[in-house]
């Protein structure tokens, strides 16, 4: 890995050459609303929020399947446990979609109240089912230019620095933090790209193994 611009955009390449540019909404659409921040009514912010509490612990395949088959009933019948349960039998997962969207134009208006974005992260971690990297997760799916620091941007970002770091998931390393942020401005200088759509490439990369991390799989 070079970290070169060539070496990003053959990724985003290859990435695309396979069908695989997506998130929850296709890698243009994560582009354009990073470059033009969307204002998302209250229904498609609850929605945003339900396929990152789902996508959380399964493929972004599986993740969508259930959250089209939940959105699809909620839209229709409104947020009922009951029937969410049979569709996805997750209490923990089911309760916060059920919270969120039966409080979704509240939720929404505090969001879109806030203007810093630490605010807007930390309000997002208080969302049931919610936790700081889904947060960020949420955040970049909303049009904010963060990224997500899951374990492979963190091995990513370990491989950037030439340092074999102990990763934690569950607890963000400061020195961790730092190696990816340095990676993420080193490849914006080199792309022009807003790093929080070189997040989702990365990431994608990493999940379909298109960057082999077999040097780095410490946790």
């Amino acid at each position: 890995m070079d970290f070169s611009a060539a070496w990003f955009f053959a990724l985003d390449e290859q990435l695309r050459a396979q069908g695989l540019d997506s998130d929850a909404q296709s890698f243009d659409e994560i582009l354009e609303n990073l470059r033009v921040r969307k204002i998302y009514d209250a229904d498609t912010f609850a929605s945003h929020c339900a396929y990152v509490i789902l996508a959380g612990g399964f493929s972004q395949q599986t993740a969508k399947k259930i959250h089209e088959k939940i959105m699809k009933h909620v839209h229709v019948s409104g947020a009922d446990f009951d029937t969410l349960i049979r569709i996805f039998n997750n209490k923990n997962k089911i309760n916060a979609i059920c919270k969120i969207w039966n409080n979704r134009e509240q939720l929404r208006g505090e969001y879109y109240k806030l203007e810093l974005l630490d605010d807007k992260l930390n309000f997002l971690q208080k969302l049931p089912h919610v936790g700081k990297i889904t947060a960020n997760h949420l955040a970049r799916n909303l049009g904010e230019d963060v990224v997500k620091y899951d374990v492979w941007i963190q091995r990513l970002g370990c491989a950037f620095v030439g340092k074999n770091l102990s990763i934690d998931n569950g607890n963000l390393c400061p020195e961790i933090k730092l190696a990816c942020d340095e990676m993420f401005a080193h490849l914006v200088r080199e792309t022009g790209l807003p790093r929080g759509y070189i997040d989702v490439v990365l990431w994608k990369s990493c999940q379909v193994k298109l960057i082999s991390m077999d040097d780095y799989l410490h946790i």
